[in-house]
């Protein structure tokens, strides 16, 4: 009896010892694979090499705007607002400029930079007030601007892209809120669909949630369907730069947690990666067009964790 005893007792402390051992490893998520210093993340797998790789994609010599048209009555996440202001400065009763009668328009712009299509940068999302690569808010978050993470200072994004279509897989027009993508469903959709995830590409996903971007923007931002916990830790060992959707977060809303955005959490803060929201796919689903040349060059804000953007596919 006593041998069983230490048995017992031995294999609790072992258990305990096994448990704290995973605790510590998960907390161990900096500094990042890039280096302590580092702060454009899975950015740096962008390469001339991957550049001219994908430039062979390009076949037909198409382009098309993957961003949403932005105005007033886009949806936003809880406070977002947006609001544009058109003058025609000092030519109040018709007056114009010199002999040619010389007129112009200009633009006043008051909105939150994560309004319809956006890139979500590395420094968006922290845990406990630590961003990636245990950047502390209270050090670089200045109500001026990102002193570290900003995304001035991430180079263009230009890569592969694929494209998931999870209504294909799902065979519903519009994939329910709530619908956790698993791994075993993209690799089956990838298979079927006759192309794989390599090292430095975008993994974007159709969903068909798009549709209610503008027509019902209550159920826009009331929840969504993507992918979970296992296909985005799946996903970042793929070597990926980014991933995103056509939807408002990128992720299953609600998922099978009651944690917040966790796969957001996970992919930015902890593996660096990049979150391109509100993806308008729709005339590439059309095509059937799966693989392509994505080009990213958004506008270099100094200080600023996300912006709008329209990227563009060249296929």
């Amino acid at each position: 009896m006593q041998i069983l005893n230490i048995k017992k007792v031995v294999l609790f402390f072992l258990s305990i010892f096994i448990a704290s051992i995973a605790v510590a490893q998960e907390k161990q998520w900096y500094p990042s694979v890039y280096g302590a210093n580092d702060e454009i993340g899975a950015a740096n797998l962008l390469s001339p090499e991957i550049v001219l790789k994908a430039t062979k994609l390009i076949k037909k010599g198409k382009t098309v705007n993957l961003g949403v048209e932005i105005s007033t009555a886009s949806p936003a996440f809880g406070h977002r607002i947006f609001h544009l202001q058109i003058a025609q400065p000092y030519q109040a009763g018709g007056s114009t400029f010199g002999p040619n009668k010389f007129s112009f328009v200009d633009e006043y712009l008051s909105t939150w930079t994560g309004i319809g299509t956006q890139i979500n940068g590395v420094g968006h999302v922290g845990i406990n007030n630590v961003y990636y690569n245990g950047n502390k808010a209270k050090d670089f978050v200045k109500p001026t601007g990102v002193t570290r993470l900003g995304l001035e200072k991430v180079p263009p994004i230009v890569t592969r892209a694929v494209l998931v279509d999870m209504t294909d897989y799902f065979k519903k027009e519009i994939v329910p809120a709530g619908t956790v993508f698993t791994v075993a469903n993209i690799k089956e959709q990838l298979k079927k669909q006759k192309i794989k995830i390599e090292k430095g590409n975008i993994v974007l996903f159709y969903t068909g949630w798009i549709h209610h971007y503008i027509t019902n923007n209550k159920k826009f931002v009331s929840g969504e369907p993507g992918i979970g916990m296992e296909a985005a830790k799946w996903l970042a060992d793929q070597n990926i730069v980014a991933w995103g959707s056509d939807s408002e977060s990128s992720e299953a809303v609600p998922g099978k947690t009651k944690a917040f955005r966790p796969v957001n959490q996970y992919l930015l803060a902890k593996r660096g990666l990049y979150n391109f929201e509100m993806v308008d796919t729709r005339p590439l689903v059309k095509e059937k067009v799966y693989e392509f040349l994505f080009v990213n060059g958004h506008t270099r804000i100094k200080g600023t964790t996300q912006l709008m953007v329209n990227p563009i596919a060249i296929y």
